[in-house]
């Protein structure tokens, strides 16, 4: 063990909307300024806060993931004018969305639109915006609340893990709608895993670090994943977990210029495969690292990481993970948001009643949040891991919330960025 000095205490439907049609008329696309949050080379894209946005449809069991609506000039979606129309054949899919009229798609024009798509607020501020139901479930801008209000915080059913990050629509392998196939508790490496009290459902972070969507979010722990006042708490820096793992490939990752261990301990992660929304190019999720690493291990072989780790990974990626700055740093104590701390730019409250400001010292980053580009209709699994490097001491935490689907119409790339305002 490295430090040898430090002793270690711990706690051992799919609903169809209409009847095949013979004809239809392309739907409008319904309009919004330029959504926020997209960006590119790490620079945010528009960020005045005038997207518009909105949730997912409730009609199969809810739903809380939010979606960006895309600009538009009022006329039609997909490439067909507002006037046009097109005769089709119930069992022919027109607008190569995944799905005919005779499987349930309202409006086989528009690829925007069918049982795949996920529901989108009309944007009441938009005198042209068109209401249009998106999902084909015969109903218009119906949008579900959050879905993790009653979850306990040492909850440890993964899919409650999934709706703690705001995934909340459920789907099985033949449906056509959009949503998560699977989720379970994972070794950073992808193998299963029982997280024990490593991931814990949390509605708060310390009385100045809030949800960032719904009522929880996920803590994952190389210790505890526990605030000082709850059961199991640590009580300390560092306390046992899984034990020593295997990362996948191309990590532990070295940060530029600052040597790490290849050996990791008490890797734990959450494992989601979703079938993505045919009208979406692209998703992205809130987050922030805490590490008792900081400052003395700071560019050392001790580097605790924490990934987000992508497949089919997207472009721009670094092995599959998408959460990195733009030195390419991965997320420890080396990276370049690691802002909270005594004498850094975001001060201490952060860290207040969290036990990172009582049981050693410690920092660390400010709220961020990553994003990644991605194929309507298809499948993608996302791995949010994080790991003690080089030993099992001095654990790091990482909280992970707020998912949401961007529907922006643009090019959605691969990076990670600061939350100017995090709630």
């Amino acid at each position: 063990m490295k430090r040898s000095n430090l002793l270690v205490f711990g706690f051992a439907g799919l609903v169809v909307a209409a009847a095949a049609q013979a004809a239809c008329s392309p739907i409008g696309r319904r309009g919004a300024d330029q959504c926020d949050g997209v960006f590119e080379n790490g620079e945010c894209l528009d960020d005045d806060n005038n997207g518009g946005s909105g949730q997912t449809s409730s009609s199969s069991g809810g739903g809380g993931d939010d979606i960006f609506i895309p600009p538009t000039d009022g006329g039609g979606g997909s490439g067909n004018s507002g006037g046009n129309s097109c005769s089709t054949d119930p069992n022919l899919d027109d607008d190569k969305d995944g799905a005919t009229e005779n499987q349930g798609d309202c409006n086989d024009c528009d690829a925007n639109v069918g049982p795949g798509a996920i529901e989108v607020l009309t944007n009441p501020n938009d005198p042209n915006a068109q209401k249009s139901d998106e999902d084909c479930d015969g109903s218009v801008d119906n949008v579900a609340t959050t879905c993790d209000e009653n979850l306990a915080f040492d909850d440890t059913n993964a899919q409650n893990a999934a709706r703690a990050v705001d995934l909340c629509q459920f789907v099985n392998p033949g449906e056509l709608k959009w949503g998560v196939l699977s989720a379970m508790y994972v070794r950073s490496n992808g193998a299963p895993a029982d997280p024990g009290m490593q991931a814990g459902l949390l509605s708060d972070f310390g009385p100045n670090v809030n949800t960032q969507g719904g009522k929880r979010m996920l803590a994952l722990a190389s210790g505890t994943a526990r605030l000082p006042n709850q059961t199991g708490a640590c009580g300390q820096s560092s306390c046992p977990g899984i034990g020593a793992g295997n990362p996948p490939p191309g990590f532990p990752q070295d940060p530029p210029n600052c040597p790490v261990s290849t050996s990791i301990y008490d890797d734990v992660g959450l494992e989601v495969r979703l079938r993505v929304p045919t009208n979406v190019t692209g998703y992205k999720f809130s987050f922030k690292f805490y590490s008792f690493e900081y400052p003395e291990w700071v560019c050392k072989s001790f580097n605790d990481q924490f990934i987000s780790l992508v497949n089919p990974p997207p472009a721009g990626s670094i092995n599959g993970n998408i959460s990195f700055d733009k030195q390419t740093n991965p997320v420890s104590v080396n990276v370049a948001f690691f802002e909270v701390c005594s004498g850094c730019p975001l001060g201490t409250a952060e860290l207040q009643n969290t036990g990172f400001d009582s049981w050693n010292g410690a920092g660390a980053t400010g709220g961020l949040q990553s994003q990644a580009p991605v194929q309507g209709g298809q499948e993608v699994i996302i791995r949010w891991a994080i790991w003690d490097t080089g030993d099992s001491a001095y654990d790091s935490t990482a909280l992970v919330d707020n998912f949401q689907w961007i529907a922006s119409g643009g090019t959605v790339v691969v990076g990670t960025i600061p939350i100017p305002d995090p709630k």
